[in-house]
């Protein structure tokens, strides 16, 4: 993850760099080199999409200067990395609420063995009856932890009552319904604790007022002040992700374009289904990168 960047950029070189130290490890070559299963770890995975992100970012502002846009939104984790772009924190804590975040939700998940899953077709409305019954009849808990876009929604809970939820589905005609192979219940109830970890850790961060609005996955609004951001982080690790209302309030405030930063491609792809007549551009590689900062080459950004 980020290896052509940062032989291509400086800057993202940089980022990596500062990540080593902030870290303490070589998390640079964990990024580059893997192995897969180390990198795919919880502990790495949310760390390094922090890292790439940023690192994408430092381009864009080298060229750029300080990016202006209407707003900005992050999915899930993704939510810290808006906000060091919106200049409310800096890379260095960013990147340690990160780790911190990642490791309390692994404690979380090894406490309380969860699982989630994702269900291709159903409304939202449909989802929520199919988690309540599941959760009534197994007197577990299993709810929405992501709507990701009209016809995509993903569950997440105890592993007996997402199992039932599964077979209910099923039962009511979802096309698709499959689990993912993840061990963390992420933002469902599981993941209390690690919430409740989160908090004392986000109390002893700096934050400052964004320069532009970061719309929140929690409640879908600006968050505007230290304490809001607070709230909003600790929220969010049992709370949904609201990722097709996140964009529809960006939309409200007059978005069209929509650059995506990291590795993938994967909300790019969810803009197409959210509003096909959204513009959504990922920048997920040095390639992308260079096409775009040479297409937007005597624009004024915002």
């Amino acid at each position: 993850m980020g290896a052509d960047l940062a032989r291509a950029y400086p800057e993202a070189a940089a980022v990596f760099a500062e990540a080593d130290h902030v870290l303490g490890i070589p998390f640079s070559q964990i990024c580059f080199e893997g192995p897969a299963d180390v990198l795919d770890a919880t502990l790495n995975t949310q760390p390094a999409i922090f890292v790439v992100g940023i690192a994408t970012l430092r381009i864009l502002e080298s060229r750029f200067g300080a990016l202006q846009p209407i707003g900005a939104a992050g999915h899930s984790v993704g939510e810290l990395t808006a906000l060091v772009a919106a200049g409310a924190l800096s890379f260095a804590d960013g990147l340690r609420l990160v780790r911190e975040r990642a490791r309390l939700m692994s404690e979380a998940g090894a406490k309380q063995l969860g699982a989630m899953a994702a269900l291709l077709g159903p409304s939202l409305d449909e989802t929520r009856v199919i988690c309540e019954q599941a959760s009534a009849e197994t007197s577990q808990s299993v709810v929405i932890a992501n709507d990701n876009c009209p016809g995509q929604v993903v569950i997440s809970g105890d592993a007996g009552a997402l199992e039932r939820a599964l077979q209910s589905a099923k039962e009511r005609g979802v096309k698709r319904a499959i689990k993912l192979p993840v061990s963390v219940a992420a933002h469902s109830p599981l993941m209390a604790s690690a919430a409740d970890g989160f908090r004392h850790i986000l109390m002893a961060t700096p934050f400052a007022s964004p320069r532009f609005p970061v719309i929140d996955n929690a409640n879908v609004q600006p968050i505007d002040t230290a304490d809001a951001i607070r709230a909003a982080l600790a929220a969010q690790l049992t709370g949904p992700v609201r990722w097709t209302e996140s964009i529809k309030a960006l939309q409200v405030r007059g978005a069209t374009t929509f650059l995506e930063i990291g590795s993938k491609d994967v909300l790019t792809g969810l803009l197409k289904r959210i509003d096909r007549g959204a513009t959504g551009i990922a920048l997920n590689n040095a390639e992308a990168v260079a096409a775009w900062c040479q297409a937007a080459m005597g624009t004024s950004l915002t």
